[in-house]
């Protein structure tokens, strides 16, 4: 489907990325880990044909049609007109019943379809972004931070409708649940390069903590000859003491992640049970997916407020 070999990509003349070489299968459901700025954005526009290579090749199926979301597409869309300009302008050759049924999927029933785009609220405009994305059946899809404004419903709808598409998945996101429920290989951006991440978001949160100590421990000045072991233990105890409340927030996090882990799969499991798409139990479904996305969401606001506290312990303020 796409081949890189030795590509080199940035802007102007500054290289982000350098010796890229990967190949992309119609099975592929990749998500990109790694910090911001590190150029997971620089991968996606690079595949998606926005950014030619500055060295190397790259070589697409003539056949290929990608579809391409992020959220700053949002300022291409035009203010005074509606879902169904945009998405017939999009579509020419379409029907009104194709036109309208491509934007319900992503939950703009007639009335919003018909509301000009200024009117629209940001997680409408990302649901429309989306509808215009997959307007055309393509194999690729890649998603920069897709969740961005949307809400549960919003979430649910869009995981059911990656779990149904067919095609190859680029995602970018720092939804764990989107991530987990959605990639089957994860590639890590970092220091200019991409390579595959061998584990799982649990292990990758693990990896962002190590690598965080090492940065700290890297950086912290050698004060053993200054300070006097009587000196040491109080500023350790008093270190302790200052601390204690964020080993709370972290020992209180991941026991709050290890439930929400235990019912996640619990509901996961229950969602493979024929039985419960029988006649009158739709309203159990979506209760249960509806659960599912609200845990994704307190999952990832849990995992930040552990990186943050963990991040403060090893590299604390600096007192006057």
């Amino acid at each position: 489907m796409f081949t890189a070999n030795r590509v080199s990509v940035g802007y102007g003349t500054t290289p982000i990325l350098t010796n890229l070489s990967f190949r992309l299968d119609m099975e592929d459901r990749i998500a990109l880990l790694g910090a911001n700025g590190n150029g997971k954005s620089t991968l996606a526009k690079l595949i998606a044909g926005r950014l030619e290579p500055m060295s190397g090749s790259v070589e697409r199926n003539s056949r290929l049609k990608i579809g391409y979301f992020a959220q700053h597409q949002a300022e291409e869309l035009v203010l005074h007109q509606t879902p169904i300009d945009h998405m017939e302008r999009a579509l020419p050759k379409a029907l009104p019943p194709v036109v309208r049924a491509q934007l319900a999927r992503f939950g703009l029933d007639a009335d919003r379809a018909e509301t000009p785009v200024k009117d629209l609220s940001g997680g409408e405009k990302a649901r429309l972004l989306l509808a215009l994305a997959t307007r055309d059946a393509p194999q690729l899809l890649i998603l920069d931070e897709p969740t961005n404004h949307l809400d549960l419903d919003a979430r649910d709808a869009l995981v059911r409708a990656l779990s149904e598409f067919e095609g190859a998945v680029l995602l970018i996101s720092h939804d764990p649940h989107l991530v987990e429920m959605v990639a089957d290989r994860l590639w890590l951006v970092a220091d200019g390069k991409v390579t595959p991440f061998e584990g799982d978001m649990a292990e990758y949160r693990r990896w962002l903590i190590e690598q965080n100590r090492a940065a700290n421990r890297s950086t912290k000045p050698d004060t053993s000859a200054q300070a006097s072991r009587k000196d040491d233990r109080r500023e350790r105890a008093e270190a302790r003491k200052a601390q204690a409340p964020l080993r709370k927030i972290i020992k209180d996090a991941e026991a709050k992640l290890a439930r929400l882990a235990t019912e996640r799969t619990k509901i996961e499991t229950t969602l493979t049970d024929p039985a419960l798409y029988a006649d009158g139990k739709a309203d159990e479904v979506t209760r249960l997916n509806t659960r599912l996305a609200a845990i994704g969401k307190e999952q990832a606001e849990l995992e930040e407020r552990w990186l943050e506290a963990e991040a403060e312990i090893e590299n604390p303020a600096l007192e006057d």
